[in-house]
């Protein structure tokens, strides 16, 4: 065979070669190193017809990488190299079959031992580790990994190269000192003996239980007794004893913090035992939740925040408190006189109560959130059977907004941020007062704060007062909505469509397009307000039936918005309405002047 070096643009696959196809191969293995060092070693080729022009009968993705670097290397205006080639004398297909056969098939990869082998030369010539990384595209993981093959014992590492043993105990063997690791030689030598490998040599290893340092819950920096494997990639404490006696430290301490942040209990599951998540229900704090910290034999610890039992869950959904299971000894007062001390003490508090506005305001508001046997307080559950009109809903800007606003309120409240409300408790007597204790520490105009998200979440969809509060702080519709694909997919109204258009585009447009079908009628709507298609952009345009106050396209009627504003209006007319009139609506007229009296002093 004759070595040439031949320009990219004379090659191309023969179809003798075995990896022809019409797609080009997958060379993400081999385009690092060739994109460094080039085409080390020669394709091979044979005449193609012409004394200038040759295929490649073996070395294709060699040719498909470097054209790929030839085209990277264009692009900078740089030169490209030619390819080295090993020319074949002319010969029939079969010839060519049979060498590109032997080409991909006698090769064989080299094993991690000769890999270590290599790389080791290669780092004595110095060579670092992101030099060898990008050299051969491997991962600088892989390379330090196969570099640390270097700490074991020379018989281990030939043990390894004959397969005698697997990767899995190998990498255990890393953690060995030099006397575990001869140790253990001596056991493999010894025919009558039990010699433990894979998961069995890490128990060998630390004695029993081996405890990863990724469980601690404390500082593990400068802590005695790390064992870490070689590759890099596990630690473990070699001393469980001085492990357990510092987690259960830190175990301790997150206990006591999670009781200072106000959970009604925090329960510790010992090794041995489980948290089983199907006999327990979530139950936030506000309800009455505990806090249940699962500990593992290796040392893994989960907290599970906000559980209670099944049997506690139902309990709650009654309005019942959570007992404690112990029973109760003879009280000392009987239920006649509890009865008469509790309703004198209702009448006296709730007199005094009518000379501190700012204490039952926040009462109020605790009610509110969470509840009483007298209260039933639900949040509006926004609820749409098709799916395109909830998800436009979903991420609409006026939903964006309140769940900011409401975030923040959790926060205020000292709620968890995943509670998908502020309201709706379940009437915890203990949870009541905690908010209303809360509140009471918080200023006025955050307590308006929480207010106004309250009555967010409790305002009912479709509602009067919608309309009403809409109309009284003069809502601009224009500002949370825009035209979406579910707007467009729900109006089916031919009439009402074309008053739409007339309304965006004009009355000459929608007379021209009288006759056109629904669907081109909701694109030159479309196309207006977004400035389309050469369309005037008609910029805050809303549907009459989505303002405030609303009205109708058509005397049809049949407009729930455009009802409930009737509702509205005929509040506002007064109790004696002029009998000439009687549909006029008139305005509620300016109560007259009232002598302000002296306001009382509020008690601290």
């Amino acid at each position: 065979m004759e070595l040439q070096f031949i320009e990219l643009g004379k090659l191309s696959v023969s179809k003798a070669n075995m990896r022809y196809a019409k797609k080009a191969p997958d060379v993400s293995d081999i385009l690092p190193t060739v994109r460094k060092r080039g085409v080390i070693v020669p394709v091979l080729v044979r005449p193609n017809g012409s004394p200038e022009t040759f295929e490649i009968v073996a070395g294709a993705r060699r040719f498909t990488a470097a054209s790929i670097i030839a085209e990277e290397r264009r692009a900078e205006g740089q030169d490209v190299e030619p390819m080295p080639c090993a020319i074949l004398a002319a010969s029939d297909d079969a010839d060519a079959i049979e060498a590109s056969l032997i080409e991909n098939v006698a090769r064989l990869d080299p094993d991690e031992v000769t890999q270590w082998e290599t790389f080791t030369r290669l780092v004595r010539e110095g060579r670092d580790v992101g030099d060898i990384s990008a050299t051969f595209g491997l991962p600088e993981l892989m390379v330090r990994r196969v570099l640390a093959l270097g700490n074991l014992m020379p018989r281990i590492r030939d043990l390894y190269r004959r397969e005698k043993i697997d990767a899995a105990t190998v990498r255990h063997l890393t953690m060995a000192s030099k006397s575990q690791q001869r140790a253990w030689l001596a056991l493999h030598d010894d025919p009558q003996a039990y010699v433990p490998t894979g998961h069995q040599l890490k128990a060998w290893l630390f004695g029993g239980q081996s405890i990863p340092v990724k469980h601690a819950l404390f500082d593990t920096e400068g802590v005695p007794g790390i064992v870490a494997d070689l590759f890099g990639e596990d630690r473990y404490f070699s001393e469980t004893q001085a492990f357990w006696t510092a987690q259960n430290a830190a175990i301790e301490a997150r206990r006591d913090a999670y009781l200072d942040a106000g959970w009604s209990d925090v329960v510790i599951v010992q090794p041995g035992e489980s948290f089983q998540s199907w006999e327990y229900e979530k139950a936030p704090k506000r309800k009455g939740g505990r806090v249940y910290i699962d500990v593992r034999g290796n040392g893994e610890v989960t907290f599970h925040e906000g559980y209670v039992t099944r049997t506690e869950a139902h309990r709650l959904e009654k309005g019942e408190p959570l007992g404690t299971g112990h029973k109760s000894p003879r009280p000392e007062v009987t239920s006649t006189m509890q009865t008469y001390i509790d309703l004198h003490r209702h009448a006296a508090v709730r007199a005094a109560l009518t000379r501190h506005p700012k204490v039952a305001l926040r009462l109020m508001v605790a009610h509110a959130i969470v509840g009483s046997h007298l209260w039933t307080v639900r949040p509006e559950p926004q609820t749409a059977r098709n799916d395109e009109v909830r998800e436009s809903v979903e991420t609409c800007r006026g939903e964006a907004d309140f769940d900011e606003k409401r975030r923040a309120v959790l926060s205020l409240l000292d709620f968890s941020a995943e509670e998908p409300t502020v309201t709706g408790g379940n009437g915890d007597g203990f949870g009541l007062v905690s908010v209303f204790l809360h509140l009471l520490g918080l200023p006025d105009r955050a307590v308006m704060d929480v207010i106004a998200c309250l009555i967010g979440e409790t305002l009912a969809v479709g509602s009067a007062a919608v309309e009403a509060v809409g109309q009284e702080i003069g809502v601009d519709m224009a500002r949370y909505w825009q035209a979406d694909d579910a707007f467009f997919s729900l109006i089916r109204d031919r009439e009402v469509l074309t008053a739409i258009v007339a309304e965006v585009a004009g009355d000459t447009v929608a007379r021209a397009n009288a006759n056109e079908k629904a669907k081109t009628l909701k694109t030159i709507v479309a196309n207006h307000l977004a400035g389309a298609d050469g369309r005037a952009k008609v910029e805050h345009w809303v549907p009459k039936w989505m303002t405030f106050a609303p009205t109708a396209y058509t005397t049809r009627g049949g407009v729930g918005t455009v009802e409930k504003a009737a509702s509205v209006a005929a509040a506002r007319v007064p109790d004696d309405p002029d009998p000439s009139d009687p549909g006029k609506v008139l305005a509620l007229p300016a109560p007259a002047p009232q002598p302000q009296a002296e306001p009382e002093r509020e008690a601290a």
